[in-house]
C-alpha cells in the first residue's frame, strides 16, 4: 500500500554530539514501522536524494538522511557544499559513522518505531553505509554500487576514501548488492571480490548485477539513469527490507 507522508527538515545529533541538519520523512498512517538511514551520494544532500527518503515512507518506513556536508558548508546550496566536501578529501569515515550512530538515535526514540534500523547509501554513501554496517548494530544494509570498498580511491581521484573491505568481519547485518554491470567504480571484479570476502566471512549477503546499467542507474536526474534496473532494484529493496526490518 502507499502511506500517507510526512518530511521535514530538522537538526539531529551527529557524530560527538554536533548539531546537524538532516531530512526526515515517515508514513503517518503507520502504528509501528521499521526506519532507515539514507546516506546521500558525493553530489551531495539534494533534491533527489531527498525523493528516495519520501519513497521509503510512502512505502511505510521512516527514512532519516543526515547532511554529511552541513559542519564544512552550513547553509549552501547541495551543489556548493558538495564542492567543499571533494575540496576537502571528503568526510572522515569516523564522523559518517557517528553522524549514522546519531541518525540511528533518532529513528529508535520515535514513538512509531519498531526498534530496527537499516541503512542505504548511493556511490559514496554505498560505500559509507557497508562502513556503518560494519562499526554499528544495524539490521540491515543496502550498498547500492558504492565505490571503494575493495580499493583505495585512484591519486586522480582527490577523495580521501580507503579501502575498507578489511571491515567485512564485523559486519552486523544481512547486506543488499544492487550494481551495475556497465560500472567500473566498482567493477564487476571489484563486486566479485566483495562477494568472496563476505562468503568467507560467513555474512549474509544478497548481490545483484544488473545489464546494460551503469554506475548511478538510480538516479532518475541523470543520463546514467536505467527505468528498467531502478524498478527491479526497488522491487529488490523493498522485499529484503520486508523481510529484515519490519
Amino acid at each position: 500500500m502507499t502511506h500517507n507522508l510526512r518530511a521535514d527538515t530538522i537538526m539531529i545529533k551527529g557524530n560527538g554530539g554536533d548539531e546537524i541538519e538532516a531530512y526526515l520523512a515517515q508514513p503517518t498512517d503507520a502504528e509501528h514501522h521499521g526506519s532507515i538511514v539514507v546516506i546521500h551520494h558525493l553530489p551531495g544532500y539534494d533534491e533527489a536524494t531527498k525523493e528516495i527518503a519520501r519513497k521509503f515512507a510512502a512505502n511505510g518506513y521512516a527514512a532519516l538522511m543526515p547532511n554529511l556536508y552541513h559542519r564544512e558548508a552550513p547553509g549552501a546550496s547541495s551543489d556548493d557544499a558538495a564542492a567543499t566536501a571533494r575540496a576537502l578529501g571528503g568526510v572522515p569515515d569516523d564522523q559518517v559513522v557517528g553522524d549514522v550512530a546519531g541518525a540511528m538515535a533518532h529513528l529508535k526514540a520515535l514513538a512509531t518505531s519498531n526498534g530496527k534500523v537499516a541503512s542505504i547509501g548511493y556511490c559514496s554513501g554505498g560505500r559509507q553505509s557497508f562502513l556503518a554496517g560494519c562499526r554499528l548494530p544495524l539490521d540491515a544494509v543496502v550498498v547500492c554500487y558504492g565505490g571503494f570498498i575493495t580499493v583505495d580511491a585512484p591519486p586522480e581521484i582527490p577523495l580521501n576514501f580507503k579501502a575498507v573491505v578489511n571491515e567485512a568481519d564485523n559486519l552486523s547485518a544481512p547486506l543488499l548488492g544492487l550494481f551495475g554491470a556497465d560500472d567500473q567504480n566498482p567493477s564487476p571484479k571489484q563486486v566479485e571480490t566483495l562477494a568472496e570476502v563476505l562468503t568467507k566471512a560467513g555474512k549474509e549477503i544478497t548481490f545483484r548485477t544488473f545489464d546494460g546499467a551503469g554506475h548511478a542507474f538510480f538516479s532518475t536526474d541523470r543520463p546514467s539513469y536505467r527505468p528498467e534496473a531502478a524498478n527491479e532494484g526497488w522491487h529488490d529493496i523493498f522485499t529484503f527490507l520486508e523481510r529484515t526490518i519490519s
